[in-house]
Parts: C-alpha cells; structure tokens; sequence
C-alpha cells in the first residue's frame, strides 16, 4: 500500500472513531443509556489520542479529544451575544402566576388554545453556546444579557457540551446560539466542599456559586476540575419564528427536542400543561421531588409553547411577557445553635451571628445564620444550645426563624451583646436596636470591609482587589488604613499566598489608575453613613468641592434635595470626627478628587417639583428604574420606595404591584407611563419611545 492509501486508511479510522465516540457521548450525557462499558469507550478514545499524535496535520478542534484544558488567559473578553438573555419575571404567589395566565390569554384572545411547557428553573449560571456550521466557537456568560465574558476554552472542558453538533431531524442551523444552565450536581458539589475543607480552604457556599466561580476562571485546567454539567433549554439565534418554521420548529417542546436531537442535554423533567392547575400541580411535583433530584432547582418556568404567539405577545425591557418563573417557598430545616458570636461589619454595626449545627438547606450546607441585632435575640429568645427553625431563600442569609421549645431541655444564659468591640476592644454604643463599634477607619474587621468598598465598582473601581485581599492586606499589617493602599509595592505582593508577579503588578497599575477619580465615586467610596451612590451624585453637583462639603454645616447640607436632618447630621459627624479628619487628609494627598461643575442654584433656576415626591412600580417600557429616578431628581422631586400620605405621584408602570392599590387607598395621584413622559415632556425632557435595544 502507498504512504497516500496509508494515510487515507488512518484519516478514515480516525472520522470513525470520532463519530463512534461522539454517539457514545450522546448515549451517555443525552439519553442516560450507554451502550459500552468504560473499558471500551476508553480503549476508542485512547485509540484515536494515538492516531491523532502520530498524525497531528489530522487533528481538528472539534475532536473529542480536543476537550482539553488550554492555557491560562490574562483575562476573559468581553462578548456580544447573538440575541439578548433576558431574565424572567418571578415571584411564588399563586396570585402573580394567575396574573401572568390571565395576561397571556388576554394578549392572544379567547379563542387561542394556550398551551404551556413547563420546565425546571435550574439553579445554575445561565451560558450562551454559539454554533457555526455545527461546531462550537463560542461560549459566554450572561453578564447584563447583552454582553457577557467569553468563557468559550473553559465550557470545552464540559463533557456535557458537544464540540460539534450532531445532524439531526431538522438539521442544525448554519449559526446557531442556545441558552443553558451551567451547573453542578449535590453529591459531585458536596465531594468538592469536602476536598476544600480538607485542604483548609473556604467552601462554596451552594451549587450555584461553584458553577459560576468554574466558569469563570483565567485558568482552564481549574474549570475543569471541577465537576461541571450543562443542561441546554431554548435556542436564541435564529430567533425569528419564521426563520424556525422553514426547519420545522413552532413550538417550545420542539425547540427542546431539536436539541437533544443535535446532542446536548436537555431536562427529563420537562411537561406540558394548558391551565393554572396544571401548572400549580406540576409545581408542587417538583417541590416534592425537590431533595431526591441530585440538583438544585428553586422553582419551575412555564413558557407559552406556540412560537409566533411569542411574538404577539413580546417583550418588555427586562423579560418576556410568554414565560413566568413561578419560584419555590423557602426552605426551612431545624439544628441546633452552638454559639453567637458579635460580627462587626462596614459600617461599625456589630450583628449577632448564630454558628450552628451544620443543615443542608436547598442543597447548601449551612452553619451560620444572621440575628440581626440585640433587640432581636431578645424577641426570639434564642440563646446558645437552643434548637431553631432556620429558612435560606435565593441569596438571602439564612435567618434564624423561630426557636422550637424543649420542655425537658435546661437552656443557657441569656445572651448578651459584649461591651467592647471583638475587633478592636472599643467600647462599643448603642443607637436604637443597633450596637456599633465608634472606631471607625481604626477598627480592623471595619477596615476590611471599608477596603472592599472604597475598591467597589461605584467607587474607585479597583480591579482585583476584593474581600479575601483586603482581608490579607489587613492580617499582614500592609494596610493599617485607606492611604495605605496606594502605597503597596508588587515586590510585597507576590510574597504574598495567591499573589503572582503579573497579579501583583495589575494591582499596583489599577490602584494607580483608581488615585484619579470623581468626587461622587470618592465620596461614595467613603462609606459615610447614609451616603449611597445617589446622594453622593447630588452632594457632588450641590457644592461642587471635596473641601466645600466637608466644610458645609448641617443646614446647608440640608439645602440639597434628598437630605434630611438625620442624613446632615450623619455626614457632618462623619467630617467632624479628628480620626477621620486625620485619615482623609492622608487620603487626599495620595488621591486626586476631580471637582464637580456645581449645578444652577434653585434660586437662580427654580425646580417646578421641589418638594414632590414620586414612587415608581412595575416596569417601564421606556426608562429603566434608576433613570426615570434621575430625572424627577433633575426636577426637584424626590423617589422614594414605599407610598405614604406625602406621596404626590406613584408612576405605575406594567405588572405593577401592591403600590398602585396602596395609591388608589390613599388617594394618591397615579401616573401610567405615556402621562409620565407627558410630564417630562412639558419640562423640556424629551424621552425616545422608538424602538428600544432589549
């Protein structure tokens, strides 16, 4: 035989082994039913490693074996998604899923036959997966749903995600982007926190985080360490119900099926259902079979199954109006509280912690929860050894419920907020419920968390430098205060654990960079009590100056719209204090603060809603949330969260809640969203209503 017939021969071996091992993976990830044993499979893959080394001008990128962790990267790159990744309008009351069925049959018409699909919400990090010619090119995290960071090299490490789709009934589209949930089983998460406690590191604190951490690393090879499954459930490009049609997909189920048929996994657990009954039964199945599934869902998503009657329906700025996630209850478990122990936070607050028992809790193990303060360890009456009924919802802390009686049982002494500060031994003060450390920049546990904000993105934005290195710098004596940080040397930092060289050098040049900032990013940076990114935005405009606003009196900080009594004098005291003084003007001499153009005087230009106050509820079509604030603002008024008496306006905008009835209760004045733009129109605020970018 020839060289070339010898080389034809290993080039045929070589497409039959990939397609034979492609097919064993789609038995074995797709369908749960693999037809070989491990021996097997591994001998055909080993096969193919050996042909493909001896023969590398064969190799291809969508190759099995080409699952492999690259090398690190400095960063991961900023990505345009294919079509945008909304989230999904939530809530557990049966009132609001209602709602949402009423609105769907509403939009379609009495005669539509709706019909749903009814899906697991996996709790995971939702991916987009992009497909040219059937092979993977991209991979990208949500981030704010229009772009997203390009985590491509790490999904390949993914046994779940195919390299290369599979030809199917229809075939996949020429380009091709799919929606799914990175996430990562209980047993696999459970063996991960226990290798990371054996090795004294910190644990995940759910299957959710540990998913999205992986996914994010510059390192590959750390991505794929970590036991990782992707679960694919809508395809978002082609996107046009139309384009889908031609290839036989109208309908969700089909989306679902055309999916695994091209290879990736999709949920067993899917159903379909035509009424609000048959959605409250599916929920509760799910809920009941929530702890026996192997991983984490925190509730089920229903999705109009008829494609173009999505397309009837739409799109409001933030989530679809064809889908609803109908979340979970929170969950509840019973342990027992070792002790409480005083936690001092940013702001000085010292929060009563219960250390517990450890209680698996939705899938996450749980050893402390928060008390809150010392007036409610005294409601509760919980005290040390005392058994408890402790609740977990989403991202919320777990909180300690209620305490459960033991007749039989001796209890403990009451607990009592100690008198000193545990941080710093200051002796700590009273100021209603709350106990606070008055140490201020001087506490070290206030320190950590002051470091971690001054750092925080509406602040001075300082890449890489977050709580376990504001913790280190602290532990190590490199930072005894703010002014410190832009002092620290990249030679100290790599002597540091988790320091390398081009770390510690990107942190230098980023707190280089971050030592030129804006007064409201410098004030908000700050920390001082009351102060968020909002009133730091308008005491800038107000007085234009660092030096004028620390020398502004209560009464004139009160001239500035939003600041009341308390805020003025909260920020005056801030100033006034010598250890503060102190720690600022340090911190003056190492940061450069841009003045601010102060704004027309009230008295030169009169605001037409001074005084007024507004409330805004449900969605706007037009302006998100923080901008339509910043423009009544802009006018004098003020937006507020809850809805009182003083209330003027309440801008009621779509799937509004309990505000616009507590509005028509008080008799308060409502505005829909086109009278709203009405208002702002006739104060020369002019709003586009075009077509808006999802």
């Amino acid at each position: 035989m020839t060289a070339m017939g010898r080389k034809a021969g290993v080039e045929k071996r070589i497409l039959k082994l990939r397609s034979a091992i492609r097919h064993h993976d789609y038995l074995y990830y797709v369908k749960d039913a693999p037809e070989v044993a491990d021996a097997e499979y591994d001998r055909l893959y080993h096969e193919l490693e050996a042909l493909e080394e001896a023969h590398p001008e064969l190799l291809s990128p969508d190759s099995p074996t080409q699952r492999v962790a690259g090398q690190p990267l400095d960063s991961l790159p900023a990505v345009e998604h294919l079509a945008p990744l909304l989230s999904l309008d939530s809530d557990q009351a049966e009132a609001s899923l209602r709602r949402f069925d009423e609105r769907v049959r509403k939009g379609l018409g009495p005669d539509f036959p709706v019909e749903y699909v009814l899906e697991p919400k996996l709790d995971g990090a939702s991916i987009e997966l992009v497909y040219q010619d059937g092979v993977l090119v991209r991979a990208a995290t949500r981030g704010d749903g229009s772009r997203g960071e390009g985590v491509t090299e790490n999904v390949r490490t993914i046994s779940a995600v195919p390299l290369r789709l599979r030809d199917g009934k229809p075939d996949p589209p020429p380009l091709l982007a799919v929606r799914g949930e990175v996430i990562m089983h209980s047993k696999p998460f459970e063996a991960l926190n226990e290798r990371l406690l054996a090795e004294g590191k910190e644990p995940f604190a759910n299957p959710r985080n540990a998913a999205a951490g992986a996914l994010r690393q510059l390192d590959p090879q750390l991505t794929a360490a970590r036991p990782l499954d992707l679960y694919a459930y809508d395809v978002l490009f082609p996107s046009a119900p139309a384009e889908l049609a031609r290839a036989g997909i109208e309908r969700q189920w089909q989306v679902l099926a055309a999916l695994a048929d091209w290879g990736l996994r999709v949920s067993t657990l899917v159903a379909r259902g035509r009424t609000v009954e048959d959605v409250l039964a599916y929920h509760a199945d799910m809920e009941a079979r929530r702890d026996d599934l192997g991983l984490e869902i925190d509730g089920v998503v229903v999705k109009l199954d008829d494609l173009a009657a999505r397309e009837k329906l739409g799109w409001t700025s933030r989530h679809p109006r064809w889908a609803f996630a109908y979340k979970f209850p929170p969950r509840k478990e019973i342990t027992r509280i070792l002790s409480i122990v005083p936690s001092v936070g940013r702001t000085g607050v010292v929060t009563p912690v219960a250390m517990m028992l450890p209680v698996e809790i939705g899938g996450v193990t749980v050893a402390r929860a928060t008390l809150h303060n010392r007036e409610e360890v005294a409601r509760k009456d919980v005290r040390e050894g005392d058994r408890v009924r402790v609740q977990r919802a989403g991202d919320v802390i777990p909180q300690v419920i209620e305490r459960i009686e033991e007749p039989d049982r001796e209890r403990g002494p009451l607990w009592q907020m100690p008198p000193a500060c545990p941080s710093c031994g200051t002796p700590l003060v009273e100021r209603g419920p709350f106990t606070v450390c008055p140490n201020g920049f001087e506490c070290p546990a206030q320190l950590v968390g002051r470091i971690v904000h001054f750092a925080s993105r509406n602040a001075l934005d300082i890449e890489g430098l977050g709580d376990e290195g504001a913790k280190l710098f602290v532990n190590e004596g490199l930072v005894h205060q703010l002014p410190d940080l832009f002092a620290l040397k990249a030679e100290r930092l790599v002597l540091l654990e988790g320091f390398a060289e081009k770390s510690a050098n990107k942190l230098v040049e980023n707190l280089k960079k971050a030592a030129r900032t804006t007064l409201p990013r410098f004030l908000y940076g700050l920390g001082i009590p009351e102060v968020g990114s909002a009133v730091a935005r308008d005491l800038a405009r107000h007085f234009g100056s660092f030096a004028r606003l620390r020398a502004a009196s209560a009464e004139a900080l009160q001239e500035v719209a939003g600041v009341g009594p308390r805020m003025a004098e909260q920020i005056t005291a801030f100033f006034q204090n010598p250890k503060n003084g102190e720690i600022l003007d340090q911190l003056l001499a190492q940061v450069e603060v841009a003045e601010t153009a102060p704004v027309v005087t009230e008295a030169a230009a009169p605001k037409p809603y001074a005084g007024k106050k507004f409330v805004f509820t449900g969605t706007l079509a037009h302006l998100t949330r923080p901008r339509a604030k910043e423009l009544v603002e802009s006018l004098g008024a003020r937006a507020t969260g809850s809805v009182s008496k003083s209330t003027d306006y309440v801008v009621v905008g779509e799937e509004a809640g309990g505000k616009a009835e507590e509005a028509a209760k008080l008799g308060v004045r409502t505005l829909d969203e086109e009278e709203f733009l009405r208002l702002l129109a006739a104060e020369g605020i002019e709003v586009q209503t075009g077509a808006q970018s999802l």
